[in-house]
């Protein structure tokens, strides 16, 4: 009676640990397409994560999907456009493609592409994420933590449209002359001190140059060259993330009523050119963050020593 009791007692705390402890339980990244045309998502992990379920499909207006990553994964995520399938069954994307193929497979975004990135349950238990015009732009991205805790754990993005104000020498343009996406001025001149290579292969050498600076004035909070970390990475705490294609000023409020209660919008500046601002989350819905680590350990505490009385 005293073995079964204990194996019991053993198996119930092996289930609330799974629950409790952070980076144990996966995490789910829910990407909604509120654009007024189909979105090809991309994903590519990182070499040292392996690859999610699915690494490409198509995502119609209006349409969501939802991907549930393990602990520890790393990689990024984008969105692709303008994508057609000619008769030989080549699938390509004029925005963003990754090979010729719907599944991407290992492979990543041509640039240009704004890219959402992740790598979960990094330094310290937290989740590290951006988003970045580092590889140029396409579309309007916005990435919004649900449930998570942290001084900077905010919502994210670049929510304009960029591609109608890009600079001539860095826009990329369709077949009808439509423009499409916005080029890195790494990826138009591909000079050394754009790209941050070479003589200016660190943070001291490579500073923003008056191309980034387009971006950077248009979505602060997103990367726009490859030191531009202060203000563009963003940490969390066992958080799930909303990924939103094409999102509105009030993206943040919708996707997260109910959850929490400072959450970021698009602003208006006097110049008319909207600026989407990040504010810090403040609500914990997670059993482990309202408990506490002291809490899990007292738990494990005290069914130790009720196995040693057994």
């Amino acid at each position: 009676m005293a073995v079964q009791l204990r194996l019991r007692i053993q198996l119930f705390f092996v289930s609330v640990a799974y629950v409790l402890i952070p980076g144990v339980v996966s995490t789910t990244f829910t990407i909604t397409n509120k654009c007024s045309y189909t979105v090809w998502p991309g994903i590519l992990s990182n070499a040292d994560s392996s690859p999610l379920a699915t690494t490409g499909f198509a995502l119609q207006q209006g349409e969501t999907r939802t991907i549930t990553a393990p602990a520890s994964w790393g990689g990024r995520m984008w969105g692709r456009t303008h994508c057609s399938q000619d008769t030989t069954g080549k699938f390509t994307c004029l925005t963003g493609d990754c090979g010729g193929t719907l599944e991407c497979s290992g492979r990543g975004a041509a640039p240009p592409a704004t890219l959402s990135e992740f790598k979960l349950d990094g330094y310290g238990g937290l989740d590290f994420f951006d988003v970045s015009l580092v590889d140029g732009y396409n579309l309007p991205l916005s990435v919004t933590p649900q449930g998570g805790s942290g001084q900077n754990c905010s919502s994210t993005g670049c929510v304009v449209d960029l591609n109608g104000s890009c600079p001539t020498d860095l826009k990329v343009t369709s077949t009808d002359g439509e423009s499409v996406a916005c080029k890195s001025a790494c990826e138009a001149f591909g000079q050394p001190e754009y790209c941050c290579n070479g003589a200016y292969s660190t943070p001291d050498t490579c500073k923003p140059s008056s191309y980034s600076e387009i971006f950077k004035k248009a979505c602060p909070l997103a990367y726009s060259y490859a030191y531009d970390d202060k203000t563009s990475t963003f940490t969390c705490a066992s958080a799930d993330y909303v990924i939103t294609f094409c999102p509105s000023p009030n993206v943040s409020q919708k996707s997260s009523q109910g959850q929490n209660s400072d959450t970021p919008a698009a602003t208006t500046t006097p110049d008319g050119k909207m600026v989407y601002q990040g504010a810090a989350i403040g609500g914990a819905s997670s059993l482990t963050r309202f408990l506490g680590s002291n809490a899990v350990l007292g738990m494990f505490s005290i069914v130790v020593a009720v196995l040693q009385q057994l």
